[in-house]
């Protein structure tokens, strides 16, 4: 069995050999007329496995069958209708066990048991191959506008609770907890689906409860989409669960349709109403379906182009199903005919124009069909390419006529029955000529009609046909009648003989029909439209109309004249650019001094955007334009969007220049041919300088949108600071794009977007010099709204924003070495000092202004703290002997200044008063108020010092211990590498590279001189921690939750021979666990003394007993939790195993002090005690399991 199944093998390779080297004719693709899939067909028939009769075909025209080819999408056609793929790259033949699948037999034999075989041949050869998903821009143009209405609707609820999940499985992914960032964003999406559901304001909207349902349902189903499409961006998923990967993929492509159109429609009708609610889905419905429809190869399934020939690919790689395909043709269909009835049942067929909107409804996405049947959208129908031609052409015949008939009743006698010319009933008689002949001339060309000489006189004679009748229609003097009907000979001439002098000529006598009807029904009106002439819009039109028609035949010209085709469109794009801003900007139509409301739809503004964008991508490919001329087109057309979020009548200028002057880093440099296309530095300041001068230029813009934001005029610091990070962000492209290994360019785009940040947040002052003030900034600062509303509100200087400012920038520029002060002592002393200048005068100015005297004292504190973090973290030869005294002396002027700040307060209090001895009540209560808070913002200011200061000498202790232990596995190891000559090169330069940049200030050094350090820092942590409790007491009168935030300061504790002898990392947690049992008891103990003390005892004393019994029954339970906190914190402290038993024996015992307690606190130490006992039994076991392990 298995010798004669590898000589039918061989047999095959040897008659493809023989076939192939003999009659090539010098074409590796093409044997005598057919090509390789026919060979194996012929080899297959030689070994007598399939054919259909026992002999060879007689000749070539037997083996050619018509393959609908260009039926599929690019990537699915064959390579003779992808030109830009070289011979080079053609597939090679592969054996039969490997190769063979039934779509390459020609006329395969139904009923050959072989078929059957086959087909699961090869469906057990469609692998699973991991790998990207290809197809997130298709899913992202549906979902994310989707994603963006959700939020909209669902509020600020649905989109913090979405940021707060996304920010723990973006920790989690940054851990390399794969399944955890999974199930975070799964979870994110649901808990943001259930705030939903109780902040969104659907159920109110909707006045019927199944229609709400339903909504509630559409949404419900998108989030699950994005949770899909969420999911498919995982790896590990693809390689654990590939057939999971498939049906994922498989779900987007067959629902998203659904759920995108619907939401699309839904979000449409709200912003424009519900008139044409019909049309907006059957319009959305054709994309998506265009969109996801079309037949796409699955992303994870392999891609053996190789081994499918002739265009044939089988269906097992596809995305989607025939039952998939159906239901998508299905909703293309009559979803939206379905949705029109529901919702218009009552005036359905009130007129013929209603009554023809059923008929477009359907018939217009059967149109669509026909057309997507082009590019595979009926491959679930038949695969044979005659019968999807009498398909097309038989119903597209028919649509095509009820299309145009519902046209003339819907739109044309509708709205433009005034151009009309011509008495009835000859009108109903010649636009049906016009349209139906016109629509079915554009019909029988598009499908390939025209070819033989026949139905080019056919179709030259339909075009003057429809020309004459057409200008018949509206007008056109009988005279010149030959004009159009030349015009129309001249266009077909063109469509039949690619003649360009024939288009041309078109233009010529079409411009001068265009002409003659904008002449005729406009231009003796006298209105003012958007500020303008209709006479000058009329001149504007006609510009802009030529200009299309011209393009066309510009673009067929040879490459040499390629630049007329870009000043043409560069040239009509400007034009449509200025016309659109006037009528979009200018709301108003004058006409003989009557005023009427007129609005450009923002429909038309996003319409002809995307198609002006769809036209240059197309010319691209086309290799028609070049790409600076692609550059500027899109530039100029996305422009065209800011018109619909600023109501600013320079937007669109102003939003084009600025695109100029960002996009060239991404549109320009993007030669494939090199292999580096890289800006130089010349080039890059450039393009710096230009985006800086475009975002000065469009100030005035970004003054009116804050202002329209904030409803007053923006501050120049406001303003300004804007302007910047605009500046900022502008040049992120020339920087990652371009000079991504440049890291002085990354650290001053850094500087540049913090620094307008800060302007943003403080809003300093700005001298009048500093803010380009123009007429309109000049005009909104001489309002007096403010004044009449607000009155004349008294300010505190804000000079000090700028030594704020001052700092932060400081600090950034040496934490980003621009400062270079880890090389330059005397520059590393200017730095700290300047900085705790800077930060004390600060300081001083903005909270303690009017204690003067304490603001030496405060710039003294601050600059000892920033000499002495600074000179911890970048130690010099003598610091280590100075910083004890530094923090001495920052210790010292802790008590002084805390002292001394009362008394001033209360001399400047007495001073400002007038009143010597005190007496008055309310002098008293404004000293004591001002005491306290002056003194708070003390004990918060050195809180705040002392914590930078423990959290700095823990990381410098840190890294201290990783050097050490980095030194010791060198010494451990350098013997095994020294003696390995394969050790390699680039390991021992990092060696010697990390030799060479150890710090002066080595673990040796540590040990002799900075042996300071670890006490230091536990007396910082120390002090934090009580003046945290001191504020805690003051702010929140001792709150009980403060505690379980307060106590993880003491993890900065560091081991050292005084403080904390034998703390070492080990016992980390037990000052925590410690600190939070011993502070519980000690306020449980306080809590029951001050309520026996005051009386309120509770319901003990209301019913006549004694204070001892309330004391006693709460400090009876007090000590029933003391055996749980006992256990847990002699765990935490030696980690060593006791029993399992021990924790949960004392586990009951808190049940008593979390049920007949009446002190919240003894509660709280309840339910600690029971928190303790599961967590020493379940670590202790965990720790048992390990060890079972090891061994």
């Amino acid at each position: 069995m298995g010798l004669s199944h590898g000589l039918g093998d061989n047999l095959v390779h040897v008659s493809c050999g023989l076939v192939v080297w003999g009659p090539l004719n010098h074409d590796p693709t093409v044997i005598r007329g057919f090509d390789r899939s026919r060979l194996l067909d012929l080899c297959l028939w030689i070994l007598g496995r399939v054919h259909r009769s026992d002999r060879p075909p007689s000749s070539e025209s037997e083996l050619t069958i018509p393959i609908p080819a260009k039926m599929m999408p690019p990537e699915l056609q064959p390579r003779s209708y992808r030109p830009f793929i070289s011979s080079a790259s053609a597939p090679t033949f592969s054996s039969f066990n490997g190769g063979y699948s039934p779509e390459r037999s020609p006329n395969p034999n139904p009923n050959s048991p072989f078929m059957g075989n086959g087909r699961s041949r090869s469906l057990s050869k469609s692998r699973f191959s991991p790998s990207s998903f290809i197809h997130n821009a298709r899913i992202a143009i549906a979902l994310v506008p989707c994603a963006a209405f959700l939020l909209d609707l669902g509020g600020t609820p649905v989109v913090a609770t979405l940021t707060l999940g996304l920010m723990i499985a973006y920790i989690l992914d940054s851990l390399n907890f794969k399944s955890g960032s999974f199930f975070g964003v799964w979870f994110s999406l649901i808990a943001a689906q259930i705030a939903f559901f109780f902040s969104s304001s659907i159920f109110s909207t909707f006045n019927s409860i199944p229609l709400s349902l339903l909504a509630a349902f559409l949404c419900a189903e998108t989030n699950f989409l994005i949770g899909v499409w969420a999911s498919l961006q995982f790896k590990w998923i693809q390689i654990e669960n590939p057939s999971i990967v498939l049906s994922l993929e498989r779900l987007l492509f067959a629902c998203v349709p659904f759920a995108a159109s619907a939401l699309f429609a839904w979000a449409t009708i709200s912003a424009v109403g519900m008139n044409n609610a019909s049309y907006y889905l059957m319009a959305f419905n054709c994309v998506f379906y265009w969109v996801f429809s079309i037949p796409r190869i699955s992303s994870f399934k392999n891609k053996q182009e190789v081994g499918y020939h002739g265009g044939a690919v089988p269906d097992d790689i596809l995305i989607l199903g025939p039952l998939e395909s159906c239901f998508h043709t299905l909703n293309l269909l009559f979803f939206p005919l379905v949705f029109h009835i529901a919702s218009h049942y009552s005036v359905m067929f009130s007129s013929a124009a209603s009554a023809s909107d059923l008929f477009l409804l359907f018939f217009i996405p059967f149109l669509f069909l026909l057309y997507a049947s082009t590019r595979g959208a009926l491959w679930w129908v038949t695969k044979n390419a005659h019968q999807l031609q009498s398909i097309r052409v038989v119903n597209g015949a028919i649509a095509l006529v009820v299309v145009v008939i519902c046209l003339e009743i819907r739109v044309v006698f509708h709205s433009f029955g005034r151009y009309i010319q011509v008495p009835p009933p000859l009108n109903y008689l010649l636009v049906t000529t016009t349209m139906l002949g016109g629509a079915s001339a554009a019909g029988a060309y598009a499908v390939g009609m025209i070819g033989d000489a026949f139905s080019s006189v056919a179709f030259t004679a339909l075009a003057v046909l429809v020309s004459a009748a057409g200008a018949i229609v509206v007008g056109f003097p009988i005279l010149f009648l030959p004009l159009p009907a030349v015009s129309g000979f001249y266009l077909a001439r063109f469509f039949t003989k690619k003649s360009l002098p024939s288009y041309f000529a078109f233009v010529v006598l079409g411009s001068l029909m265009v002409t003659w009807f904008v002449l005729h029904n406009f231009w003796d009106l006298n209105i003012w439209l958007a500020g303008m002439s209709l006479k000058s819009f009329c001149k504007l039109i006609l510009v802009d109309v030529v200009l299309a028609m011209v393009i066309p035949g510009l673009a067929l010209l040879p490459s040499k004249l390629h630049f007329l085709t870009e000043v043409g469109l560069i040239s009509h794009a400007l034009l449509l650019c200025y016309i659109e801003n006037r009528f979009f900007s200018y709301s108003s139509i004058y006409y003989y001094g009557l005023d009427e409301d007129v609005m450009y739809p923002s429909y038309m503004v996003i319409m002809t955007t995307f198609l002006g964008l769809a036209l240059v991508r197309r010319l691209l490919v086309d290799q028609r334009i070049g790409p600076k001329a692609v550059w500027v087109l899109i530039c100029l057309y996305s422009s065209k969007l800011a018109m619909l979020f600023i109501s600013s009548k320079s937007v669109v200028w102003v939003t084009a220049v600025l695109l100029l002057a960002v996009s060239p880093p991404l549109l320009l440099y993007k030669d494939k041919s090199r292999a580096a296309s890289k800006m130089k530095a010349w080039q890059g300041y450039a393009h710096a300088s230009v985006v800086a001068l475009s975002v000065w230029f469009c100030r005035e813009t970004i003054f009116e949108a804050l202002q329209w934001w904030n409803g007053r005029p923006p501050s120049d610091g406001l303003l300004l600071g804007f302007c910047i990070v605009l500046t900022g962000l502008a040049c992120v492209p020339i920087v990652a794009v371009h000079f991504s290994h440049v890291l002085s360019a990354k650290r001053c785009l850094v500087l540049v977007v913090a620094t307008g940040l800060l302007f943003i947040l403080m809003e300093p002052p700005i001298p009048l010099s500093w803010t380009y003030r123009s007429d309109l900034i000049k005009a909104a600062r001489q309002s007096s709204d403010d004044v009449s509303i607000y009155g004349f509100v008294a300010t505190k200087p804000t000079w000090p924003s700028w030594l704020l400012i001052a700092a932060i920038l400081l600090t950034l520029a040496a934490v980003t070495s621009i400062i270079p002060i880890n090389y330059m002592v005397e520059l590393r002393a200017l730095y700290s000092v300047a900085i705790g200048i800077a930060l004390g005068i600060y300081i001083s100015a903005e909270y303690f202004l009017q204690a003067a005297v304490l603001h030496a004292l405060i710039v003294i504190t601050m600059v000892c703290a920033s000499v002495f973090v600074v000179f911890t973290h970048f130690p010099s030869a003598s610091s280590t002997r100075l910083l004890p005294w530094v923090f001495a002396l920052l210790v010292a002027l802790f008590p002084v200044t805390y002292l001394l700040e009362g008394q001033m307060r209360i001399k400047s209090i007495l001073m400002d008063s007038g009143v010597e001895d005190m007496v008055e009540e309310d002098y008293k209560l404004t000293a004591l108020l001002a005491i306290e808070g002056a003194r708070t913002s003390l004990l918060g200011l050195y809180a705040a010092i002392f914590m930078l200061i423990a959290l700095e000498i823990k990381f410098e202790l840190a890294s201290l211990l990783r050097e050490k232990a980095f030194e010791r596995g060198g010494r451990h190891n350098q013997s095994a590498q020294s003696s390995s000559a394969n050790f390699p090169a680039k390991m021992r330069f990092m060696q010697q590279r990390r030799a060479s940049t150890v710090p002066t200030f080595t673990i040796k050094r540590m040990a002799a001189e900075g042996a300071w350090m670890p006490a230091v820092g536990n007396v910082a942590t120390v002090m934090c921690f009580a003046i945290c409790l001191i504020l805690n007491v003051n702010l929140t009168g001792g709150s009980n939750r403060a505690i379980f935030f307060l106590a993880p300061i003491l993890l900065l504790l560091n081991q050292d021979s005084d403080l904390v002898a034998g703390f070492g990392d080990k016992q980390r947690y037990f000052p925590v666990t410690i600190v939070i049992s011993a502070y519980l008891v000690l306020t449980s103990l306080y809590s029951i003394w001050e309520d026996v003390w005051h009386g309120n005892a509770g319901w003990g004393l209301e019913i006549g007993g004694p204070d001892w019994f309330f004391a006693v029954k709460n400090l009876a339970l007090l000590i029933l939790t003391f055996p749980s906190h006992i256990l847990f914190n002699r765990f935490v402290w030696s980690y060593t195993k006791q029993t399992d038993s021990t924790p949960l024996l004392t586990l009951p015992l808190n049940l008593p002090s979390i049920i007949i307690t009446d002190v919240i606190k003894v509660k709280i130490l309840g339910l600690l005690g029971i928190i303790y006992s599961l967590a020493q039994y379940l670590i202790s076991r965990q720790q048992y399991i390990t060890g079972l392990k090891y061994i």
